[in-house]
């Protein structure tokens, strides 16, 4: 397994990274936490996971451990795939997640794309007891705080990484368009995370 892969960063966006290790670039599909660690150019370490399939190869990256460890769980759940649990950390962090399957909070787990009433119910009676093992601890963004002078760099990254989870462009826009008031002191995980909520609302 390859838990975690350190190296400059070649490319970057919302959704997915290219680190290069050892003179090989890996490429890495991330949430928004860890998109906002990787600058081109700079030193980046991301905490991952691998996902066989007959098909492919894919790895998965986070800022943190706890992050990962969540992905993971999520995993253990039936009907949930790679995207909807990287979704699930775009939208929640392992605390919020943590709660709101120890609480039943159906609400708060189908605001991740992917996720309806019927799934939330299968992922908290499936996880209820595992997801004890995670703590209550939260991850930590451990990125660069937006700013106004940023605006063309946070709105085609929060805008890429919507329609990343599913999202049309249309929505992705007008939901950038509603956070853009917090981009002076906001990082891109919280800016992402915002405009997942006003979707969530819709």
């Amino acid at each position: 397994m390859i838990a975690a892969l350190k190296g400059e960063v070649l490319t970057a966006d919302a959704t997915s990274v290219v680190l290069s290790v050892g003179g090989v670039g890996f490429q890495v599909l991330v949430n928004p936490d860890a998109a906002a660690l990787c600058h081109i150019g700079a030193e980046a370490t991301l905490h991952t996971a691998l996902i066989v399939r007959e098909d492919s190869l894919t790895l998965y990256g986070f800022a943190t451990e706890l992050e990962r460890e969540a992905f993971g769980l999520l995993l253990s759940a039936s009907g949930v795939g790679p995207r909807t649990a990287l979704a699930a950390l775009s939208v929640l962090t392992p605390a919020d997640l943590v709660g709101a399957i120890r609480t039943e909070n159906l609400l708060a787990l189908t605001k991740v794309p992917g996720i309806g009433k019927k799934g939330a119910q299968k992922i908290v009676i499936e996880l209820k007891d595992k997801v004890l093992s995670l703590g209550l601890g939260e991850g930590s963004d451990g990125a660069a705080t937006a700013t106004a002078g940023d605006d063309e760099v946070w709105r085609g990254q929060v805008i890429g990484g919507l329609q990343g989870l599913g999202w049309t462009q249309k929505d992705a826009e007008s939901a950038a368009e509603q956070v853009a008031p917090l981009a002076v002191d906001h990082t891109i995980g919280e800016l992402m995370r915002a405009a997942l909520q006003t979707l969530a609302r819709h």
